[in-house]
This record gives C-alpha cells, structure tokens and sequence, in this order.
C-alpha cells in the first residue's frame, strides 16, 4: 500500500450511537486522528480524509490503474466518490450531535482525464448552506499542480440521528 493507506490505520464504520453523540467536527477529526476507524471505502478506493474544520473538508487520493474504465482512464466515478465524499463531509462537520444527513443531489462535472499517471489528487468542499432540512455545498478536485480535474455541488437532507 502507498502513503495515504496507512497499515495502522483501522478500517470499519463506528457503532451509530457514537454518530448520536459526537458533533460532525469532532466524529470526522476523530477519523483522522485514527481514534475512529476510517470507512471501508478510502481503502477500496486508495483514498483518506486530510482535513477538515467547521464548513470545510478535505481528502487526498492516488488514482491508479485498478480504478480503469474500458477506455483507459480513471472512470468518472472515482472523482465523483471524492467529490461526494469532501462536499458531504463539509455538510457533516456542520452538523451538531444528534444530527445527520444524506445526499439527495449530486451534480459532478469532469472537466480534464485522470489517469494513473496524473498523481496524488486533492478534493476539497465547502458548505454553501447549512440549513435545518437541508445543506448544500461545492468541490474541487485537483491534481497536485493544483489543475482543476473536476468539480460539483451537492444537496442534503438533514435530519435528528
């Protein structure tokens, strides 16, 4: 495994009632800080959460050949997995204990091909509206260089756990 798949890293999804009783800051700092287990997906998909604060979240990827579409490129879906994936987390660190969401829209546009060899990618999001019902937010996917690889927005249902 390479850099961002750490070997003492866990990986699982925490019991629901620690969901219930951490605000979304601390249960997604607490992913990092690896007193959490990271989600199953970051290591099926070679990706992790680097950072996150009220409103904004962040993670890194490593595309590779594993993640091909018959046309020999990273399919689409891998960046709109790290698109989901940084917009709802800024949702989520928005929410306090108790809380929750889910994605109801995701809008995803690719705007440049990822291949194996375009690098470590950056996705990062950002709240736009953190409502009662519902929060919406954006995201950047990057390469490295910082070059625009994809973006998108995102709508979610908010609801008590």
């Amino acid at each position: 495994m390479n850099d961002l798949s750490a070997t003492d890293r866990s990986f699982g999804v925490p019991p629901s009632e620690t969901l219930r009783r951490m605000s979304g800051l601390e249960f997604l700092s607490a992913i990092i800080a690896g007193t959490l287990p990271t989600p199953p997906i970051c290591r099926t998909l070679d990706f992790r959460l680097v950072e996150v604060e009220k409103g904004r979240a962040a993670f890194a990827g490593n595309p590779s050949r594993d993640f091909y579409n018959p046309i020999g490129s990273v399919h689409g879906g891998y960046a709109a997995t790290l698109l989901d994936s940084c917009m709802g987390c800024a949702v989520h660190t928005m929410m306090e204990a108790g809380r929750g969401y889910t994605t109801l829209e995701l809008k995803v546009n690719l705007v440049r091909p990822i291949t194996e060899t375009t690098g470590a990618l950056r996705a990062e999001g950002r709240i736009i509206h953190a409502g009662r019902t519902t929060a919406t937010a954006e995201g950047r996917l990057t390469d490295a260089a910082g070059k625009l690889l994809a973006h998108g927005t995102t709508t979610c249902a908010v609801f008590a756990l």
